[in-house]
């Protein structure tokens, strides 16, 4: 057969073509999704967004703590000069 006989055949068929590498597509990406490496890497990467999700909670939990302080340093220094004033 020529090349030119091959490439015509696989154009007339690119349907099944299409479908044979679909059918291979799943059975390479179970066989991925089934290896060690695979689930080591997930496993990895799992960890690693965890860790980043505790230390952004930590980050905006001080952050609250510190808008708290200062709105209530800014309420006390309010209250002082109302009270300051209201004296005179």
């Amino acid at each position: 057969m020529r090349r030119e006989d091959i490439i015509n055949t696989c154009v007339e068929h690119k349907h099944a073509l299409i479908f044979a590498a679909g059918v291979a597509t799943a059975l390479i990406g179970a066989k991925v999704v089934k290896s060690q490496a695979f689930k080591d890497t997930t496993t990895k990467g799992m960890a690693a967004v965890m860790s980043a999700k505790k230390d952004a909670e930590a980050c905006f939990q001080d952050m609250k703590e510190n808008a708290e302080d200062i709105v209530v340093d800014a309420n006390a220094d309010t209250k002082k000069e109302i009270y300051v004033e209201s004296k005179e």
